[in-house]
Formats: C-alpha cells, structure tokens, sequence
C-alpha cells in the first residue's frame, strides 16, 4: 500500500517509494530505496522535505515497530559486484581544491603516461600487467576521497591525438567517482577504476588509418570500429588477472538498457551495474571531448543533451547518481553571471547542485580581465545567467583550463 506520510514519522526499515519534488533539491539520487542507514534518515529529516510516500508492501508502516536493518538495493544486475574486504588503513581526511590540484595533476600525468604504456604494450602483442592498473586506480581513489573536483577538473585535459588515452583515463576517473556516489569502496570501487582504465583497450586492434580518420567512416569501417568491444575482451580474456568485472565493462560499455546498443543487443535486467556504469561514464567523455571529426560539447551542454535522452540509453537511477557526482554545471563549464563577469567552474557546492563555486575573471560590461576572484554561488547574491561559448570571447580551452 502506497501512503503518504509526515517525514517526522518516518523510521529505519520504511520503504520510500517517493520523496515528491524535484529530484536535484534534495540529497538522495534514487527514486525509491529501503531505509536502512541512520545517517540517511537523519539527512531525510533535515533536508527540508515535509512528506514523503511509502510503501508499505516493500517496508514497515507507521505503527509498526521497528525491524532489524537490511541491506539496501542497488539496480538489477546480472552479476551484482561482490566486493572483497580490502585492507583496513586510515580514513582520509579532505583538503581544498587548491591544496589538491598540484597532486592531481601528477596523478593525471601518471596515469597518462601508464595507459599509453599499458596500451602500446598490447598492440606489439606484449602481456598486460593488471597490477599497475590497480595501483594507479588506487592512488586515483585517494585523490578523489581527498578532494575529487581535483581530479574531475582535469578530465577534460586532451588534445586530439591524445584522445584514446586520455578518454580512458578520464573514464576510470569517472567511474571511481560515481562508484563512490553509489556507495561502492575497497575491492569494488578498485574494479571499476580499472574497468574503466581498460574498457577502450580494443581500440589498439582498430587500424590507426580508420580510428583516426578525420572524415565519414564507410560502412565497413563503421563495423571495423564496432568490433573494438569485442576485440578488447578477447585481448583481456588472455591475462589471467583480468576480473569479470572489467572484461563484462570492455565488453558492453556500447550497450543500451533498450537493448539497441552493441556488440550484443542486451537490456536491462541483463546489464550489470558496472556495464550501466561504463556506458554513462563513455559517453559523456566522449560527447564533451574534441575528436578528429568533431567539436567538443560544454560540459554542461553535454549533461543537458544526455538527461533528454529519454528513449532508453541510460539507466535512469544510475545516470541521476552520476549528475550528483559531476554537477549539473561540471567543472570546466564556461559561465556568464547576471554580474555580467565570466568564470570556470572548478568545484561543486555541497549545498546544491545548481550554485557551483566558480573562479571569475572577465567583465563583459567592461570588456577587460578583472582580478580573478572565487564565488560560491550558494553564498553570494551573484547568479547564473546562462552558459557561455569559450569561444564567442576568443578564449580556447586550454586558456581556459589554465585558470583552473
């Protein structure tokens, strides 16, 4: 039975079906979810949402009494991930953005340099070496713990020719972020970092002539860059130390949850998590990164474009967390305020999805560079007034990255 109650009597152990009002105005990215975590009902009574639906069919009612806790539902899976006891170590504690950039950017250097290795290893036919995979994804996760806008600003940092490298670097950046958003740590959060640093290794099988190719693909090139999934599993099949997760990831980041994607058409229930995961994390690199044969989508834009694809590409609940991982206006969106000055995302608020903190430096009132100055918008009375073209003011994008 579906009733609506005051969140006040809300308890552990209640099943919310719905907590009504628009989605990105309070703190929980699922639609509906068992109740389970104390910490979550506090965040429910204090987020200044009055009532909300349950359902009494799937969790307690009002006047039942309170039940032990169970384990909270993630989406369907095929193969849930199952995640291993990692080593106890020390919680680590967040520093400012500022304080985590230089790491970052040596982290993102690393990480480069380690995928074109890893992956120049393989089109010469050399064996894969997992265990550098998983240490680099380890110091990626730490990063992001510390401070993960650090990171996320970097994600854009690629040029052309760098691309196959880069996109797959920003992918695993991604997906640790947003398995963080899902709830995932130790081993599990691990496998997706490197599912997502491998999930494009196929690529080294296209020839460089058809996956660099700046103008239309024919036919049969179209099918040779399709069959980079494939190709990628059979490479990674080989090595021993590849986890299921990161081949089913290799393998279906091209599939959609209509089951019209590719190489093997499957949907919903069959798609795991990790694959859902991929394919969301792939596509919005991919849209919002210059390639040979296209301009770059604005973050923002790309975000914008990818919530109106409502025809089934995306698992909903899955995309959501991943929009309250990046922000509605990621790092790196170009903006122009009603103050009329121009500025660069470089961090989220923990306030709301909709006042990022922005780094300002030109009036377009006076046409001139003002001294930069750093505004959460979630403090200031200064608003967003909409997004901007880098371009219509002669910045480029690396001007642009080099305010962040």
């Amino acid at each position: 039975m579906i009733k609506k109650i005051k969140t006040d009597d809300v308890r552990l152990g209640m099943y919310i079906h719905e907590i009504r009002g628009n989605w990105l105005e309070h703190p929980f990215w699922r639609k509906s979810f068992k109740l389970n975590a104390q910490k979550d009902l506090n965040t429910l009574i204090k987020c200044g949402v009055d009532e909300v639906w349950i359902d009494t069919s799937k969790g307690l009612d009002v006047i039942m009494p309170e039940t032990d806790q169970l384990e909270i539902p993630i989406p369907s899976t095929q193969e849930a991930p199952v995640e291993t006891p990692a080593p106890v170590r020390k919680s680590i504690a967040p520093v400012a953005i500022e304080q985590e950039l230089t790491s970052a950017k040596e982290i993102h250097h690393k990480a480069k340099e380690a995928v074109i290795t890893m992956f120049n290893d393989v089109r010469m036919g050399k064996a894969l070496d997992i265990s550098e995979a998983e240490s680099l994804v380890d110091e990626i996760s730490q990063s992001i713990e510390r401070n993960s806008d650090a990171l996320l600003s970097l994600v854009r940092l690629k040029t052309v020719d760098e691309y196959t490298y880069l996109h797959s670097v920003a992918v695993c950046m991604l997906m640790v972020a947003l398995g963080k958003q899902l709830g995932f740590s130790g081993e599990q959060l691990r496998q997706a970092g490197v599912a997502g640093l491998l999930h494009d290794i196929g690529k080294m099988a296209i020839p460089n002539e058809v996956l660099n190719k700046p103008g239309k693909l024919t036919d049969d090139e179209f099918m040779v860059i399709r069959s980079h999934p494939q190709r990628g599993w059979e490479i990674l099949k080989s090595c021993y130390q590849v986890k299921e997760s990161t081949l089913d990831v290799c393998l279906h980041h091209h599939e959609r949850v209509d089951g019209r994607g590719y190489p093997e058409k499957i949907s919903g229930d069959a798609l795991s998590l990790f694959a859902r995961m991929g394919a969301v994390c792939d596509v919005y690199d991919a849209i919002s990164s210059a390639r040979c044969y296209k301009k770059a989508w604005e973050p923002a834009e790309a975000i914008h474009k990818m919530a109106t694809w409502k025809d089934g590409h995306f698992d909903e609940t899955v995309f959501y967390a991943f929009v309250k991982t990046i922000g509605i206006y990621p790092n790196g969106t170009f903006l122009k305020l009603k103050s009329g000055r121009l500025g660069v995302v470089i961090e989220q608020s923990k306030k709301s999805l909709t006042t990022p903190i922005v780094k300002v430096f030109f009036s377009t009132r006076t046409d001139m560079h003002i001294p930069v100055e750093i505004l959460d918008l979630s403090e200031v009375t200064d608003s967003i007034e909409h997004i901007e073209d880098p371009k219509h003011w002669h910045f480029d994008i690396s001007a642009i990255q080099g305010i962040l």
